[in-house]
């Protein structure tokens, strides 16, 4: 009898083991999170967080961290929404824009601002933004961040809108890191540009500086990068959000102190995400138009929202009212 005792006592004891090693929660902690970042300057903290592996300082004990690179706002937003990420960081336009149109998301601390420049291909005939009437640029998507801070200002001070809107400039998309090629190809004739993509085109030579960061509509003001995560993460499982708001506070502060060991990082994970090497001069360029920070005020974003309605990307007035939750930096 004690033998069949001990037998279900064993058993038992198995079957628990068995079943806390099959779970990815214990106790309510959840064992591995996914944060996403792009493979530009303005997410610096994001390769900093992975490089450093700062999470694990701020996260329980045996959390696994995974990260995932994302090519745009929307894909990043979508995977945001699916669950496929519990946060990370993104541009304040996909951010709002998902806010608006029914996302659960929350802003929870900034990445960056600036770092967003106006390019003219060189040979355009593009010497003031007024040229840039039946022009050709690009973006990296449609209402994305740097999309809005540029048709808003050509909008404002120029008078001139997008063929989106039947106006006089033709709007392309792609990806920043090709607009050097597509300068040097004629394809295109300005670009509205991310940092460290507009510090290449000067580096090679391809175009020149028509609006640089600091007169950009909302250039140092606006945050060029946000960190999002979800409503129900925020409201379920607040732990988990300080936890990681905390790790990416360090990854910020380490930039802050130690500039020289954030570019050299910045360097190797552009090359290892997009496998193209950046020289460090063109990094200390672009470093120079970006400030790193996690304070963010949610008036810029209202601010900007509101243009992004103005300019037909949203089709309601927006209410940002619920995105922005500073708690977890205060």
């Amino acid at each position: 009898m004690n033998k069949i005792v001990e037998f279900i006592f064993l058993f038992s004891l198995i079957a628990s083991v068995l079943a806390a090693c099959g779970n990815n929660e214990t106790d309510g902690e959840q064992k591995e999170i996914t944060i996403g970042y792009f493979p530009n300057i303005n997410h610096v903290a994001g390769m900093v967080a992975e490089e450093k592996n700062l999470y694990a300082e701020t996260l329980p004990d045996g959390t696994k961290v995974n990260y995932q690179y994302f090519p745009d706002g929307s894909a990043f937003m979508t995977a945001l929404e699916t669950g496929e990420i519990e946060g990370g960081l993104v541009g304040p336009g996909p951010a709002m824009n998902h806010f608006v149109s029914g996302a659960k998301a929350n802003i929870v601390a900034a990445g960056s601002t600036g770092g967003t420049v106006i390019m003219a291909r060189n040979n355009a005939g593009i010497e003031t933004p007024d040229d840039l009437a039946g022009k050709t640029f690009i973006s990296p998507r449609v209402g994305c961040t740097h999309d809005v801070q540029f048709e808003a200002q050509m909008k404002e001070e120029y008078n001139l809108t997008s063929d989106r809107v039947n106006g006089e400039m033709k709007h392309v998309t792609g990806k920043p890191a090709t607009y050097h090629s597509m300068f040097t190809s004629g394809k295109i004739d300005a670009a509205t540009v991310p940092e460290p993509w507009a510090s290449v085109i000067e580096a090679e030579g391809s175009g020149e500086v028509l609006i640089d960061t600091s007169e950009v509509a909302w250039g140092e003001s606006l945050p060029a990068a946000v960190f999002v995560t979800s409503q129900d993460l925020t409201k379920n499982n607040p732990e988990l959000v300080q936890h990681i708001v905390d790790g990416h506070k360090k990854a910020t502060e380490f930039i802050q102190e130690n500039p020289e060991e954030a570019k050299t990082i910045a360097i190797d994970k552009i090359n290892e995400i997009t496998d193209q090497k950046l020289s460090k001069s063109v990094i200390d360029n672009a470093w120079k138009r970006i400030d790193f920070t996690y304070n963010i005020e949610a008036d810029v974003l209202q601010d900007f929202s509101n243009a992004s309605y103005d300019l037909a990307f949203l089709k309601e007035k927006p209410d940002l009212k619920g995105l922005v939750d500073k708690s977890f930096i205060e």
